[in-house]
């Protein structure tokens, strides 16, 4: 029995180390072409750097992600704030790395929104509306706003707003605001300061009323049984990026100016909203109805 399981023990080692390609997860933060877009060339710079095929893969949902990390054979992902909070709890996931923006921050806000000519200025005036989330699954799109609500009055949702709906992604909630679709919003800062650069009106017609603590960028996070060599190497190409010509050129493209080591503990705040919203982390059911 014994040297059956070191034969067994042996092959799963020499399998996992000499695995010709990485498959690593995408959330739809945001239109899943402009996210496509915005990770290949990291793709591609990480395979170049590492000597490995790998392979970055477009998840539909952001709660799909902790089902199809096992189901897909996943070895790493992009983890959105919370569903790293998830994947640390329910998949021992190790964090690895996450970017620092173009203005020099490693993490990010969720936002509460309206229109300013709605006359909506606080949760109150917020009854009997429809409001946009983007995912349960999501601190800025979810978590944070249900807390924020639940400190202020509107403990159920399903009887304070005359009506609530995912988006699936935060442009698409911001977009809902604007065309008037939905009153009330919520979205993560960087895609709805993105979006503002681009767009005059978001910035001209909507108004932010509430902002949650800050939280960590997405980060890639890998499975914990992942070989260490590989992981190694993995870090060493983010944490290295910055030094390279090459590298420099990929950061710009992706919105960051490096990437910076990122550990457990950097998801406390996450584990803290959750915890003001009611939720338990290990427990939650997170995939939208």
């Amino acid at each position: 029995m014994c040297c059956l399981l070191a034969i067994v023990l042996i092959v799963l080692f020499f399998s996992d180390s000499q695995a010709t390609e990485l498959r690593i997860g995408l959330i739809p933060e945001q239109n899943v072409f402009d996210q496509v877009a915005r990770y290949r060339p990291l793709e591609d710079y990480i395979k170049k750097k590492i000597g490995m095929n790998i392979k970055f893969t477009m998840l539909s949902r952001y709660g799909n992600i902790i089902e199809h990390f096992t189901n897909r054979g996943l070895d790493g992902a992009f983890w959105g704030s919370f569903t790293g909070a998830m994947a640390i709890t329910k998949l021992g996931i190790e964090p690895v790395a996450r970017p620092v923006s173009r203005d020099g921050s490693s993490t990010y806000h969720g936002y509460i929104f309206v229109r300013k000519d709605s006359n909506i200025r606080n949760v109150a005036d917020m009854r009997g509306k429809i409001i946009a989330f983007v995912e349960r699954a999501t601190t800025a799109g979810y978590i944070f706003p249900i807390a924020y609500f639940r400190e202020n009055g509107a403990r159920d949702i399903n009887t304070y707003f005359k009506e609530y709906y995912f988006t699936g992604s935060h442009d698409v909630a911001i977009r809902a605001v604007l065309s008037g679709q939905a009153d009330v919003g919520t979205t993560i800062n960087t895609i709805f300061n993105q979006l503002a650069r681009a767009d005059r009106r978001i910035e001209k017609e909507l108004m932010i009323l509430a902002k949650s603590p800050r939280v960590p960028a997405n980060a890639l996070g890998i499975r914990k049984t992942l070989d260490p060599e590989v992981e190694r190497r993995l870090r060493d190409a983010l944490l290295g990026i910055d030094r390279e010509p090459d590298g420099k050129k990929i950061l710009q493209r992706f919105g960051a100016i490096r990437f910076i080591p990122t550990v457990k503990e950097d998801y406390k705040p996450v584990f803290d909203i959750a915890r003001r919203a009611g939720i338990d982390v290990e427990n939650y059911v997170y995939i939208n109805e």
